[in-house]
Order: structure tokens, then sequence, then C-alpha cells
């Protein structure tokens, strides 16, 4: 069964008024998106090894292997790109009660949340992806990964947000200037409602 490049959960035009325009969204999940699928499609067609198996399984078996560079970055990129879209909504912004008090019990406060995702964010030289995650001792932690790589493949943890922080996301809305893009993120586009529903599964 081949993957596919889910549906966005709004239209491309929902964002806009958050800093994120179609013609990202539309260049960001039809193109990007759709070209690691395709990519993945075809080294699972080539590879009777990954035949059958879920895009978890694959991230985690390919994950670190040179001879599997390419396999992993794409597989990587769709497993990030589909937890992308479902972390951002045209109501972001708020936190939910629950998710807040985690996060002032584990990392400080909400501002000092905001700050240390930024940071990672803003720090992750090149292209990649800054997270909040639950780690396996049960508290919230913030990390980044290079390129397509993230916390399933680390196993620093489950994902309950992840953002984007190569250019093609925010280029055409903020230029260079990715520190910007991070604190619109935050405050304006990140679905927090999503993360606390991941926070209830783990």
């Amino acid at each position: 069964m081949a993957f596919e490049l889910p549906s966005l959960p709004y239209s491309k035009t929902a964002l806009a008024a958050n800093g994120m325009c179609e013609e990202t969204l539309d260049l960001h999940h039809g193109r990007h998106h759709q070209a690691y699928v395709t990519a993945l499609n075809g080294f699972v067609e080539k590879d009777s090894n990954l035949q059958g198996k879920s895009l978890e399984d694959i991230v985690k078996l390919s994950y670190n292997k040179p001879d599997m560079a390419s396999v992993f970055n794409n597989a990587g990129q769709h497993w990030n790109h589909i937890l992308f879209w479902q972390c951002m909504s045209p109501t972001g912004g708020g936190i939910p009660g629950a998710l807040e008090k985690k996060i002032n019990e584990d990392l400080g406060g909400v501002a000092q949340f905001k700050d240390a995702f930024k940071n990672a964010g803003a720090t992750q030289f090149g292209s990649g992806w800054c997270w909040l995650v639950l780690g396996s001792d049960g508290k919230l932690k913030v990390t980044k990964t290079p390129n397509g790589s993230n916390p399933l493949a680390t196993g620093e943890g489950k994902a309950l947000l992840g953002c984007d922080v190569w250019e093609h996301s925010y280029y055409l809305d903020f230029r260079n200037r990715r520190p910007d893009y991070l604190q619109n993120w935050v405050d304006k586009i990140a679905n927090y409602e999503f993360a606390a529903a991941q926070l209830q599964k783990a």
C-alpha cells in the first residue's frame, strides 16, 4: 500500500490572517511534502525489506544508517509533515489548562517554554525542526533535530508539537527572519489543543 499525502486539516487560506499565506501552504504541502511521499514510495517499491512496513517502522529502521540516508530523509520528512499540519490551526495560540499546568511544572512557565522553543528553532543551523516532546521520564522538554530527523527516530520522546524551520516554511512570509516566524508561530499558529490531546494520549 503506497503512502499518501494527507489532506490539510484546514483550507490553504485559513492561516493567512495568522501569518502563513496561501502560497506558502500551497508550495509546502502540495510540492515539498508531496515530493517526500513520491520519493519514499519509489524507495519502498524497489526494496522488499521496506514493503508492508509502517511509516514509523521505516523511520526507525533507516535512522543513522548511511546506506539508507535517502530513505530516512524522505520517510522522516513525511512523518514530520503529517504532524506539522496538525500542529497549526486558524484558531491557534491558546494553551489549554492541562497543558499549561504541565508546562508550568516542567518548563518553568509559558514564557520560558516559548523562549526555549523559539531558541531551539532559531539556533538549528541550516534546515531542521524544533519540538515539544514528552520524555520517557514523563517530563516535557524542548529539543531540535537537523534536516528530516525527529524525536521518533532519536528516541527523545513523544512529539507533542513540531515546527518546521526549513526556509520554505517561512521565506515567502518572513523572508530570512526565522526568529520572527517562530515568534508568530508560537503566538498565533501553534495548535496547543492538538498538543494537549497528544499529551493526554501519552
